[in-house]
């Protein structure tokens, strides 16, 4: 029988792969073992293809022997679902008001398709990933928050911030070998029975700290965050937790929510967080795999 697998190898493809592989080396051992939280949502969701190529990340990093965690929101599709139902949709500050009854529709397209839909295309790779709520097992603990807009507070609704982390569900489920998926809704603390619509960035910061993650990886729709939007040649790759903490105030209000979900992690223990372009297939896997990433990395210093 003709072994056609050599005869069909370009030498000098495979000799590419090859030092691509030898370079991740140095990650591979940095990563093995430790926990990287991963918080997904925006534009990758939307594309049939980015989300493959998610979960084909996803389950790599498991295969390869790091701790994924993945946090997600799904503002894209509660906004369509919202529509179709004629449920008016605002947005203040970077957060989303939801009334009692946009809630549940919140709740619904988390919990009830986005969370399986994730947990499917990863388990296409294996039986790894299982479905989780930030209301299981008492994981998170939400209370109700506002936001100052030009110096005047404004109510949100049933939007909360996470001010509890019971990370051990979580635990339990990476000592058994899987990778949780965990949607971002949160039980309200002052209303027993009610749910919270939590910020997905906040609760993957919130979550990354009590699991004391090495790693906090934010997916958005930019390649970064920018000095000086919209100029796109002020992109910036590194800072610091300080020199983030200076340039808040000043950023546009769909990125500080993100920028402080990275500042929250790494003033929290965590060793890095990033933001990085969820449009760029395997995007996860150059941030953590590369010496210079794909996004913007905060460090505490």
């Amino acid at each position: 029988m003709t072994d056609t697998r050599l005869q069909d190898t370009n030498p000098a493809e495979a000799s590419e792969k090859a030092i691509t592989l030898i370079e991740s080396l140095p990650w591979l051992r940095r990563f093995r073992d430790q926990v990287i939280v991963i918080k997904y949502g925006g534009n990758a969701m939307v594309s049939d293809e980015l989300q493959d190529a998610f979960a084909a990340d996803i389950a790599y990093l498991r295969y390869v022997g790091v701790k994924p965690v993945v946090v997600h929101g799904g503002g894209p599709q509660i906004s369509d679902m919202l529509d179709r139902l004629a449920i008016p949709s605002e947005f203040k500050g970077g957060y989303r008001v939801t009334s009692t009854e946009a809630i549940s529709v919140v709740r619904m397209v988390l919990t009830g398709q986005i969370n399986p839909q994730l947990v499917a295309k990863i388990n296409a790779h294996g039986p790894l990933a299982t479905g989780l709520s930030g209301e299981d097992a008492g994981m998170f603990t939400g209370r109700r928050r506002g936001v100052m807009v030009d110096g005047i507070e404004h109510d949100l609704g049933r939007v909360g911030d996470v001010v509890a982390v019971d990370p051990q569900t979580v635990l339990d489920h990476l000592a058994a070998g899987r990778i949780p998926v965990v949607s971002s809704i949160a039980p309200d603390l002052d209303h027993p029975g009610h749910s919270l619509n939590v910020n997905a960035d906040a609760a993957a910061a919130a979550l990354a700290v009590a699991l004391k993650a090495t790693k906090l990886v934010v997916l958005t729709d930019v390649p970064g965050l920018y000095a000086d939007w919209p100029n796109r040649d002020s992109l910036v790759s590194h800072l610091t937790a300080t020199e983030l903490r200076a340039m808040l105030p000043h950023l546009e209000s769909g990125m500080i929510p993100k920028m402080q979900a990275c500042l929250d992690a790494v003033e929290g223990g965590v060793e890095t967080a990033a933001i990085i372009d969820g449009r760029v297939p395997h995007s996860v896997l150059v941030e953590i795999f590369t010496q210079n990433g794909i996004g913007t990395e905060v460090v505490a210093q």
